[in-house]
């Protein structure tokens, strides 16, 4: 009563929990599978073993690491490296299973499909984005909704003269971490673009 424009956080249908919970499970399987990976590298760093960076590089090469370092590694590490591996390529499946059910999701909830229309707006960030809004009618405007997430910049404004700082980062972390991988992808894609012009 002594706020009337306060805006109420409204409550979460049993569909929008779901979704959220298919997506909270996805993430903490994508940080443990990095976490495999990471200790694998660090094993073999560790056995004087250097493999060069990234995903692919690894899993290509991890076979034949084996094969053509069998001298150098003892019988114990090379089994526990192929259990970290095994643990790898199951964390793999059980990702690409959380993934396809959420894209089946994203094709059957109209909100999502909506929200997709957007450019570079995929299946992953319009499914978390009705998971945690919605159909956004708690939001006015789209800066309001920027707001919420965290990706706008703090304003110091005094005496007609606005000063905007860093952005916020408050807010739904995931939601913003899947904006910014988007905001990449398009500036690299433009970046492409005017270097092959």
């Amino acid at each position: 009563m002594l706020r009337p424009s306060l805006r109420t956080v409204s409550e979460k249908d049993q569909d929008q929990l779901d979704l959220q919970a298919l997506h909270r499970v996805r993430a903490r399987l994508v940080a443990r599978r990095t976490a495999s990976i990471n200790q694998i590298r660090t094993f073999l760093i560790e056995q004087g073993i250097t493999v060069r960076s990234g995903l692919r590089a690894l899993k290509n090469s991890f076979e034949a690491i084996l094969e053509q370092r069998r001298g150098e590694i003892s019988p114990r590490m090379r089994g526990i490296l192929i259990g970290l591996y095994g643990d790898w390529l199951w964390l793999d499946k059980r990702i690409e299973d959380v993934s396809g059910e959420i894209e089946e999701i994203s094709r059957t909830e109209e909100n999502c499909a909506n929200i997709m229309t957007i450019p570079e707006i995929a299946p992953m960030i319009s499914t978390a984005m009705v998971a945690a809004v919605g159909k956004g009618e708690a939001f006015d405007r789209g800066r309001d909704f920027a707001a919420w997430v965290g990706l706008v910049p703090t304003q110091y404004s005094t005496g007609g003269r606005t000063i905007l700082g860093r952005i916020t980062k408050r807010g739904s972390r995931y939601l913003r971490m899947l904006f910014v991988q988007a905001a990449k992808v398009i500036c690299k894609r433009c970046a492409d673009d005017t270097f092959a012009a």
